[in-house]
């Protein structure tokens, strides 16, 4: 098969990515983490320092500041606006998506495999989740996988390559000022590991440019932490201490947590599972039976190496599905180049089966669960049906073409094309299942007249959810309401568990309810409906201070 130019391959890239990544995301509002990153981002905003981030007032030196400075650059483009936040991971995931097509063409020598490749990548279920969230890992990986790929053309530039080992050092320290070493250890260290074994690079004439990347790279990587460790010394240590602690005792998981890995490939799960069995059962001519063993060494050193830290999450599995988009990628044009045998049909066509069985399920699962209870319109979920069952009959049908040919192509296209529609068509309605349809957030004290310019205060030994200090875009600090010097601070907001009226009873304070806010974006009768994210606020004022027009007074 012959390779076309790069560009409808870019196109391809762009265009699924665009529904991978930008495509109605904004379904969920901001949870936990993407609070915690988006109201440092604000706090910069309102504050004007970028170089010592704080969040809620305290200082937050663990998380390097990169992603932090592209939020707070879109808070100031447009402010308070989730979805425009989400559109700088969903650029930051493209553009991983993009530098493993690079790469993979480069090693490969055929952009075919390339955009398979980027195109796995980019329809994973873990690819995908992170770059619809406000997530620094998405950041530091894609500098990564930039990075590597500047790497590649450096050693294999037949001079020097310094111009490329300088970007490569550029980009490790954009990685660094992203999320720390996280994706050295994840990404590039079993890279390097990979690369070293099979594919075995010339490093001669290279020791002037590596070390230029190397220096390029300190320099990129540390400049503002040293910076901080002369501004703020022992806040440094005390940070150091506590984020090299959390690696070995916090959210720690037995060594075999990540076994379930091939999950976060979601639709491709099965897929990868054959393409690593069959690489360890059949043989695989030349250049690519190498680039397959670098794709699984990879593959499994990342593994290891993120099983041996005891601290483990499913989205720190992110860096994993690079090498197994690869792997992947190899099986399926191995297929498609050497069809014959009974067994690599038998396991194609099983892993096509159930793919066309989820596929023709779909339909009947949303209108079960969607349509019956006026969840959805019954035009859209005419679409749906038509879109699912006729992919679904286009891949049994690839299956059996005559003289037991297989249509590889066609349900590679069919599976891309199944999640697209999932992403532009279903995910809406998906997101009112699990959606508080009560929630009344906070965010509305943003625009009310009576709150405007007072300071935010909490009741004092009851810590505030990082997401409401988000969705007010303001400083909710605490309060201690046994002493009674409180009151020199007063006209203040107060956010508390009980209404005002309760806590501040006899104390001869005015106090002007404002509302009670539901952040709670799951449904009150599911688990994780969270009472903390339930909070009165009121205006507490001495008697002559504010003006209560339109306000209840209690």
């Amino acid at each position: 098969m012959r390779d076309n130019s790069s560009l409808p391959g870019i196109f391809l890239i762009l265009l699924v990515s665009f529904f991978a990544f930008f495509v109605n995301n904004r379904i969920v509002p901001a949870d936990l983490m993407e609070s915690r990153n988006l109201a440092t981002a604000q706090e910069m905003v309102r504050t004007g320092n970028y170089l010592v981030p704080t969040m809620n007032g305290e200082l937050r030196l663990e998380k390097p500041p990169l992603p932090t400075w592209i939020a707070a650059g879109i808070e100031h483009i447009v402010p308070g606006n989730l979805s425009a936040q989400r559109c700088g991971s969903a650029f930051a995931a493209t553009m991983m998506a993009l530098f493993l097509y690079l790469l993979v063409a480069r090693l490969t020598a055929s952009r075919n495999i390339a955009v398979t490749a980027a195109l796995i990548f980019a329809t994973c279920f873990n690819p995908v989740m992170m770059g619809r969230t406000v997530s620094w890992d998405i950041y530091c990986h894609s500098f990564m996988m930039g990075a590597i790929y500047f790497l590649v053309r450096g050693f294999s530039s037949r001079c020097r390559g310094t111009g490329w080992m300088l970007l490569s050092g550029i980009f490790m320290g954009l990685s660094f000022l992203s999320k720390g070493p996280v994706s050295f250890f994840a990404l590039l260290l079993p890279f390097l590991i990979a690369y070293a074994m099979v594919l075995r690079p010339d490093i001669k004439g290279k020791g002037l440019p590596v070390l230029i990347l190397l220096i390029t790279a300190l320099i990129s990587s540390l400049w503002w932490h040293g910076y901080l460790f002369l501004a703020h010394p022992g806040t440094m240590a005390e940070v150091a201490g506590k984020e090299s602690s959390a690696w070995i005792s916090y959210n720690v998981r037995p060594f075999w947590y990540y076994w379930q890995f091939p999950a976060e490939a979601g639709i491709w799960a099965l897929f990868w599972v054959t393409s690593i069995v069959c690489f360890f059962t059949r043989r695989k001519p030349g250049r690519q039976r190498r680039i397959y063993a670098f794709s699984i060494i990879w593959l499994l050193m990342s593994l290891l190496l993120l099983s041996l830290i005891p601290e483990k999450k499913t989205r720190y599995l992110l860096p994993v599905l690079v090498p197994g988009a690869i792997n992947i990628a190899l099986y399926l044009w191995n297929i498609a180049r050497n069809p014959q045998g009974r067994a690599n049909r038998f396991l194609f066509r099983a892993n096509a089966w159930v793919i066309a069985l989820i596929l023709a399920a779909l339909p009947v699962v949303i209108y079960m669960q969607f349509v019956r209870s006026g969840m959805m319109p019954v035009l859209l979920f005419a679409v749906i049906a038509v879109v699912y069952s006729l992919l679904a009959v286009i891949i049994v049908t690839a299956l059996y073409r005559r003289r037991g040919r297989i249509g590889i192509k066609t349900v590679f296209a069919s599976v891309v094309i199944s999640m697209m529609a999932l992403e532009a068509l279903c995910l809406p309605a998906v997101g009112s299942v699990f959606i508080n349809e009560d929630r009344h957030s906070i965010r509305l004290l943003r625009d009310n007249p009576v709150a405007e310019g007072l300071p935010f205060y909490h009741e004092a030994g009851k810590p505030v959810r990082m997401e409401l200090v988000y969705e007010a875009n303001s400083l909710i600090r605490p309060l201690d309401l046994t002493d009674s010097t409180f009151v020199d601070r007063l006209p203040f907001v107060l956010i508390s568990a009980e209404p005002a009226s309760s806590l501040l009873e006899g104390r001869g304070l005015r106090i002007v309810h404002i509302d009670t806010y539901d952040n709670n974006w799951r449904k009150k009768n599911h688990k994780r409906h969270n009472p903390e994210l339930v909070r009165h606020a009121a205006v507490v004022s001495l008697p002559e201070e504010v003006d209560t027009a339109g306000e209840g007074e209690e």
